[in-house]
């Protein structure tokens, strides 16, 4: 029987999402029927669906109950990858924490909830970390939506932008600026069926001084790159430390310190951009990893 496939999208993201028509491709040539929908579209009936594999669902950040709540409607009629409780627990960014206890080499990251004295936490914050510059932004976001690089000095700034997102009751985190993004860039390591698959070199997304995006993500600078074997080392680290087993997909994206070691900024596991047009192959190894695990077999890597 051919397998069919859902692609969860976003209306917003249709014609933003590179992925989805290499991906596409790479089902309709597996013999599989996939095509594109969107999460809250009240009119799709999921159980007509082998599996809705999460794709560019990039609002979800800014609807988190509905989309929770969609998130068991529909896993309660078709199979979901990423699974549910690997999805809700990578919406909100304290998983750092937890990833940090494990052992993972993680960017310092300091919370502050609804509720607390902004000025305090920030005092807190500059007094352990001496960088020149630091990154505000909340806790549950997606895009660099909300995202802000400060400069320490600019109290009043800093201030105005976590008693916003406090007010709205947010979670804000706080995490050192590392400097060396400006020229190195991030490196998004991508795992597919728990296997590495290729990386990206992502270039800056904060410019100083600038206003957060207004758009669904910001603008993104990639390229192809060779992930150096310390950041292969801390991403597969990352992916062991997971709580419910190996993700189907897994972007682990890294940047390095002020000493050249690398660190794990932020783990993507909802709706990541893979960046097929950057690896070739990479979108049949998605289709194959999915369909492999509809069988309940192991992928073959091509």
């Amino acid at each position: 029987m051919t397998a069919a496939l859902a692609l969860v999208s976003a209306r917003a993201a249709h014609a933003l999402d590179a992925d989805l028509p290499p991906l596409l491709a790479a089902f309709a040539a597996a013999g599989a029927r996939a095509e594109v929908v969107d999460w809250d579209d009240e009119q799709v009936e999921w159980a007509r669906f082998d599996a809705a594999l999460l794709r560019s669902t990039w609002d979800y950040a800014e609807r988190l109950p509905a989309f929770l709540d969609w998130l068991g409607r529909a896993a309660a009629r078709t199979r979901l990858l990423n699974p549910p409780a690997v999805v809700r627990w990578n919406t909100d960014k304290h998983y750092l924490l937890e990833l940090e206890r494990a052992g993972v080499a993680v960017v310092a990251s300091t919370f502050a909830e609804p509720g607390a004295d902004a000025a305090a936490a920030l005092d807190g914050f500059l007094t352990r970390h001496p960088s020149a510059e630091l990154v505000v932004k909340p806790a549950v976001g997606a895009g660099s939506r909300d995202a802000r690089r400060h400069g320490r000095a600019q109290r009043a700034e800093i201030l105005a932008h976590m008693r916003q997102l406090l007010a709205a009751r947010r979670s804000v985190l706080l995490q050192p600026y590392l400097a060396g993004v400006d020229h190195h860039g991030e490196t998004a390591v991508v795992f597919i069926g728990g296997r590495f698959s290729h990386a990206i070199r992502k270039g800056p997304l904060l410019p100083a001084g600038a206003p957060s995006t207004p758009d669904l993500f910001a603008p993104e600078q990639i390229s192809p790159r060779e992930a150096g074997a310390d950041e292969l080392a801390v991403a597969q680290r990352a992916l062991e430390a997971l709580p419910g087993g190996t993700p189907l997909y897994a972007r682990i994206d890294l940047i390095r310190d002020d000493a050249g070691a690398a660190r794990l900024l932020e783990l993507e596991l909802i709706e990541p951009s893979l960046f097929f047009a950057e690896a070739a192959g990479s979108a049949q190894r998605l289709a194959a990893a999915t369909l492999a695990a509809l069988n309940g077999s192991e992928m073959t890597i091509m």
